[in-house]
C-alpha cells in the first residue's frame, strides 16, 4: 500500500504541550451532553428527516434528559427552519432545555439563523462555525491567516449586532478542523470572540474545538484540548466542548480523554450516527460512566426504546455487536463464557441473599457482563445461547432458566457431548425448548405404562428391569423440586452402571420415590434401546 504518501500528525500541525496533567485526571460526573443528531447527524442521512420523524427524536432527546440541543441548521433549508419555528410555536422544549442553532460566518445566513429562534422562551446558543486549518484556509476558502481571522471576527459582529441584546441568548463558535489548526492561530481567534462576546461567568462562550476528521491517536487529541484548556483567556467565562468525529474508529477514546484534560460538554450522536464514520456515540460514553459508578445523568433504562426510535428516525440499523445497544452484547455462545457467566448469576443471588438486599441494588461483579443487563431494561434470556461453540455451562443456564433443571455436574458434562453432536450435525443455534426434547429424548422414559404399580420403589423397578435382562447398578441419585408449568413438581437424576459403562437417566413424577422410579425405568428403556451409554 502506498503509505508513503501520508504523513503524520506531528508534521502536520504543532502539538505543543510536553507536561501534561490529563492522565493522572479521572472523570467523576459527566460532561453536558449535547446531542447534534437533528443537525450534523441528519445532514448525513440519505434520507434526512421529515418534520414528523424529527419531532418525534426531539421528543426522545427530551425524554431521555438531554438539557442542551442542537436542533437544526436553520439556514440550510426551509425544513429546518420550519422545524426551529415549531419548537417555539407549539412550546416542544421544557424550560430547563437549550436549544442551539448552527450557522457559517455569513450575515444573510446569520439573520436568517436569528429569525428563526425570534420568541422562542427557551435559553438559545447561536452557534457560528468556520474552518481554520492551513488545508482548508487555502483549498476551501482561499484566505490568509490574517484574512481568515478577521472574517470570523466580522461574523462575529454580526451575530452580536442581531442577537446581542436577546437575554436568552449566548453564543458559541467552533473552529472547525480543530485538531489540524495550528495551536496559536485556534487560541487567537478564540480568544477573539470570548473578547467580541464579552463572555462572563453569568453569559459564558462555548468554544467547541471538534476533531471534524479524526487523524490521530485520542493522546494528542487530549494534548490539545488541555492546551487550550490552560492557555484560554477568561477561562472562566468559556464552556469548553469537543466535537470527535470517529474516523480512526476511536471517537469514544477521544472524548474521554478529552474530558480528563479539561472539556466540560461534548457534543456527538445518541448512537453515532453522523458524516463518514459518524460522530461520537453518546449512548456509550453516557454507558462507560454509568459502568464506572458515575451517574451519567441521561436515562438509558429502556435503551430498545430508545434504539427502535432512532432506528425509526434515521432509517438507519443499530448494528447487533454495538455497545450496550445491539442484540448480541449480553449474549454468550463460547462455553467458558457461559461457565463463568453461569456461576455468576449463582454467586450474585447468593450475595444478595445472605446481605439481605435486592439483587438490583447490590454490586455487579458477573464475569464477562460490564453492567446488569436489566438496567437498560433488557431480560437475561438472551445472554446465554448455545451453539456448536458452547459448553456444559450455558446448557445447564438454559435449562435451569427455563424448566427448572439443575444438572448435577457429571450429567451437564454427559448432556454437552449429545449437544455437541447436535449442532455439528445442523449448525444451527439451539433455543432452550429443543434443549428440552434432546435432554428427555435422551435420559426420560416413554410414558407408556411400564406395569409398575403406583406404590412401587425404585427396588421394586430395578428387580422388574433384571427379570426382563437388564441390570442396573445405581450409583447416585439426585433430587429436585421444580415449580416449572409442563414439568412434574419432583425429579430425579440418576447415575447408573449396566454392563460395565456408566451413564444417565432421568425421571419426573408427582413425588421424589415416583421420580426415582420413572429414572430407574427410563435407565432400562436406555438398555432396550442400545443407546450409547458413555459417549
Amino acid at each position: 500500500m502506498p503509505s508513503h504518501r501520508y504523513r503524520d500528525v506531528y508534521q502536520r500541525v504543532s502539538v505543543p504541550l510536553t507536561e501534561r496533567s490529563w492522565p493522572a485526571n479521572r472523570i467523576t460526573t459527566a460532561p453536558l451532553w449535547v446531542p447534534v443528531d437533528l443537525r450534523d447527524g441528519n445532514q448525513a442521512l440519505a434520507e434526512p428527516m421529515d418534520p414528523d420523524r424529527k419531532r418525534r427524536f426531539f421528543e426522545l432527546l427530551v425524554a431521555m434528559g438531554y438539557k442542551e440541543i442542537e436542533v437544526g441548521y436553520p439556514s440550510a433549508s426551509q425544513t429546518d427552519f420550519d422545524f426551529v419555528r415549531l419548537i417555539g410555536a407549539e412550546r416542544l422544549a421544557p424550560e430547563d432545555v437549550t436549544i442551539v442553532v448552527f450557522t457559517p460566518a455569513r450575515r444573510d445566513l446569520i439573520e436568517r439563523t436569528v429569525e428563526s429562534v425570534h420568541g422562542i422562551p427557551n435559553d438559545v446558543v447561536i452557534h457560528m462555525y468556520t474552518a481554520t486549518a492551513p488545508t482548508w484556509r487555502n483549498v476551501v476558502l482561499g484566505k490568509t491567516r490574517d484574512e481568515l481571522a478577521e472574517l470570523i471576527t466580522a461574523g462575529g459582529r454580526e451575530v452580536l449586532e442581531l442577537a446581542g441584546d436577546m437575554p436568552n441568548v449566548r453564543f458559541q463558535f467552533s473552529p472547525e478542523v480543530f485538531m489540524l489548526t495550528e495551536p496559536d492561530f485556534v487560541l487567537e481567534v478564540c480568544d477573539r470572540m470570548t473578547t467580541l462576546w464579552d463572555a462572563t461567568p453569568e453569559r459564558p462562550v462555548t468554544l467547541n474545538l471538534p476533531a471534524t476528521v479524526e487523524v490521530a491517536t485520542p493522546n494528542v487529541y487530549a494534548d490539545q484540548i488541555e492546551y487550550m484548556h490552560r492557555n484560554l483567556a477568561r477561562r472562566d467565562s468559556v464552556i469548553l466542548s469537543v466535537h470527535p468525529h470517529n474516523d480512526r474508529g476511536t471517537g469514544i477514546a477521544c472524548a474521554e480523554l478529552a474530558v480528563l484534560a479539561g472539556a466540560q460538554r461534548v457534543e456527538g450522536c445518541v448512537f453515532g450516527n453522523g458524516e463518514r464514520t459518524g460522530n461520537v456515540d453518546l449512548a456509550t460514553l453516557a454507558l462507560n460512566l454509568h459502568a464506572q459508578g458515575v451517574d451519567p445523568m441521561i436515562d438509558f433504562s429502556d435503551i430498545d426504546q430508545v434504539r427502535r426510535t432512532v432506528e425509526y428516525c434515521t432509517r438507519l440499523p443499530v448494528h447487533e455487536r454495538h455497545p450496550y445497544a445491539g442484540d448480541l452484547v449480553y449474549t454468550a455462545y463460547s462455553g467458558t463464557h457461559q461457565d463463568a457467566i453461569k456461576k455468576g448469576f449463582t454467586e450474585h443471588r447468593e450475595r444478595a441473599a445472605r446481605l439481605g438486599q435486592p439483587e438490583r441494588e447490590i454490586a455487579w461483579e458477573v464475569p464477562y457482563l460490564p453492567i446488569d443487563p436489566a438496567d437498560v431494561g433488557r431480560s437475561y434470556d438472551a445472554v446465554i445461547r448455545v451453539n456448536s461453540q458452547s459448553g456444559k455451562g450455558g446448557i445447564a443456564y438454559l435449562l435451569e432458566t427455563e424448566y427448572g433443571l439443575e444438572l448435577p455436574r457429571r450429567l451437564q458434562i454427559d448432556f454437552a457431548r449429545h449437544v455437541q453432536r447436535h449442532t455439528d450435525r445442523t449448525g444451527t443455534e439451539v433455543s432452550a425448548r429443543t434443549l428440552w426434547e434432546l435432554f428427555t429424548a435422551t435420559y426420560a422414559g416413554s410414558p407408556a405404562d411400564s406395569g409398575i404399580p403406583a406404590d412401587a420403589t425404585a427396588e421394586d423397578a430395578i428387580g422388574l428391569l433384571g427379570r426382563r435382562g437388564f441390570s442396573v447398578e445405581v450409583l447416585s441419585v439426585a433430587h429436585q423440586s421444580v415449580d416449572r408449568a409442563g414439568v412434574d413438581p419432583a425429579v430425579a437424576y440418576l447415575e447408573y452402571r449396566t454392563d460395565g459403562s456408566v451413564a444417565w437417566a432421568f425421571g419426573t413424577g408427582e413425588t421424589s420415590a415416583r421420580a426415582t422410579v420413572s429414572a430407574v425405568l427410563a435407565a432400562g428403556e436406555r438398555a432396550a434401546r442400545a443407546v450409547p451409554l458413555n459417549v
